[in-house]
């Protein structure tokens, strides 16, 4: 599985901690920035991570800010993106399995490398359950024509 990773200066040390766990999943990354700890617009590195995973150059991405919310919302505004925001190793169960996330986003602030670790062994160990949900899908699908 390839990994497609970006973050802000928030979410620089959570991003090292996730670079030196993916090679234990087998799983290569290209990283996207932030690289020391300099101030970056967001959305910048939201949309650049976005983009690759749309095109499918890589399998899923994972983006990290200071809340996980800007790089969310940010995210999520490339056409074919469900960026999820996971807290706990549940929420990215779910998001792979319900909402087939092709991002996750992950806090850099007041969180301990080792949750966020569960949480990217979780959501990259996680299938999309197809079924009634891919209909839902769809209908997400359809509310970015409008």
């Amino acid at each position: 599985m390839h990994i497609a990773l970006g973050c802000d200066r928030r979410g620089l040390s959570i991003k090292q901690a996730v670079m030196e766990y993916l090679p234990e999943l087998n799983c290569s990354y290209c990283d996207f920035g932030c690289y020391e700890g300099e101030s970056v617009d967001y959305p910048d590195i939201a949309q650049r991570v976005a983009e690759v995973v749309a095109s499918g150059e890589v399998d899923l991405g994972v983006l990290i800010c200071g809340t996980g919310i800007g790089m969310s919302i940010a995210a999520n505004k490339v056409k074919g993106i469900r960026a999820a925001l996971c807290y706990d190793a549940y929420a990215a169960l779910r998001s792979r399995q319900h909402n087939n996330a092709n991002i996750l986003c992950l806090k850099g602030e007041d969180i301990e490398a080792s949750l966020a670790i569960e949480i990217v062994r979780t959501y990259l160990g996680t299938n999309f359950e197809g079924g009634r949900h891919t209909r839902r899908l769809d209908k997400i699908k359809a509310l970015e024509m409008h």
